[in-house]
């Protein structure tokens, strides 16, 4: 018997649809190869993580990338954004030393990132192959933000070459173009498909079976909206971050209930959030309309609101009406949406299939080698 595999795993902490896409990926795998040894970094807490993977990993409590720093959900900080950038990739090299020794002394048969790049330059460097997997990458938007400025051509090609190291990058439906990723292979949606709870998450809750569940879900970043101040809506039933203390008498904290969040939004009857990959594949796949407020300046939102409006009921809605909590309209109509073909997420097997052969030739030659 030869030792199991061992999967080296980076998960970027900024926000959740990192981790949502991964952990279907997870999944897959595990199902395949049982004994996978999983190795996960992450500045995401272990619980959070342990939530979405149902593997047992080794967590390593650190963040290799930052994203883009955040006022709050959706609106961005650039300047101090451009100051990391400009932080990090001063001493770039050092940096890729120290994540080549890392991957050295742990000895992965794979490094597979959502969407940090500082492990696939590691990677390259310690001779370990690596696989890229998101909807985005931190190439397109650093360009998208910041390629008019005189300090940012050496930033765009080291990171462009970390991601170009690698053996692909696996892009998810929807996605980005990442025109400059030769690479590239497109893949199915990725999501999370909740378990039916509905009739029971009503009992739980107290409420009548007429009564629609709207799951606020803002993705890991802090958005709080002043719901005891909004008006009632007969009929509407909100479940809310328990972190924001509402005290409105038709909101209830959604944590305490004690399910995973995909079977709160299968149940739910709308889900209210900014456009992000977990919460918008999620939706159209589990079949629940979505309410979304679009984030200032994000290129990635495009993309995904076309697509959520081919194969989802979605509406948008204004940051007056969040505030004011004028959302029966919006509510109503997103409900009288005809329901198109529910999107199957295949994603999760395509990418399992692309990681599989580095993780099956343990001791041989590897892929392409």
């Amino acid at each position: 018997m030869g030792r199991p595999a061992h999967l080296f795993v980076d998960i970027s902490a900024h926000g959740f649809g990192h981790l949502a896409q991964v952990a279907p990926v997870l999944a897959a795998l595990t199902a395949r190869l049982p004994e996978l040894r999983l190795t996960i970094r992450s500045g995401l807490p272990t619980d959070r993580l342990q939530s979405r993977i149902g593997a047992d990993f080794t967590h390593l409590q650190a963040s290799s990338d930052f994203g883009y720093v955040m006022h709050d959900a959706v609106s961005l900080d650039l300047a101090a954004t451009a100051q990391a950038y400009r932080r990090q990739h001063a001493d770039w090299d050092e940096r890729v030393d120290g994540d080549a020794r890392l991957l050295h002394g742990l000895q992965p048969d794979l490094v597979f990132s959502d969407v940090a790049y500082l492990p696939l330059a590691g990677a390259a460097r310690a001779g370990i192959p690596a696989i890229a997997l998101c909807s985005l990458n931190w190439a397109e938007l650093f360009a998208y933000f910041f390629a008019r400025e005189d300090w940012a051509a050496t930033i765009q090609r080291q990171i462009l070459d970390a991601y170009n190291g690698a053996e692909s990058f696996l892009r998810v439906t929807p996605g980005m173009a990442m025109a400059d990723l030769p690479r590239l292979r497109a893949i199915g949606p990725i999501a999370a498909l909740g378990k039916d709870c509905r009739q029971a998450l009503h009992a739980q809750i107290g409420c009548r079976s007429d009564e629609r569940l709207v799951l606020i879900a803002f993705g890991g970043f802090d958005k709080q909206l002043p719901i005891d101040a909004w008006p009632a809506i007969p009929g509407v039933r909100w479940l809310v971050p328990q972190a924001w203390q509402v005290k409105h008498p038709a909101a209830t904290a959604f944590e305490p209930l004690g399910r995973p969040v995909a079977d709160l939004l299968r149940a739910a009857d709308a889900v209210l959030g900014k456009p992000g990959y977990g919460t918008f594949a999620e939706a159209a796949c589990n079949d629940t309309p979505l309410l979304y407020l679009r984030r200032e300046d994000w290129p990635e939102q495009d993309f995904l609101i076309d697509w959520l409006q081919v194969h989802g009921r979605c509406r948008e809605v204004s940051a007056a009406d969040l505030l004011s909590g004028r959302l029966r309209p919006v509510l109503e109509s997103v409900w009288s949406q005809a329901a198109p073909p529910t999107p199957q997420p295949s994603g999760a097997d395509e990418a399992a299939a692309a990681l599989l052969p580095w993780l099956t030739r343990v001791g041989e030659s590897r892929p392409g080698g």
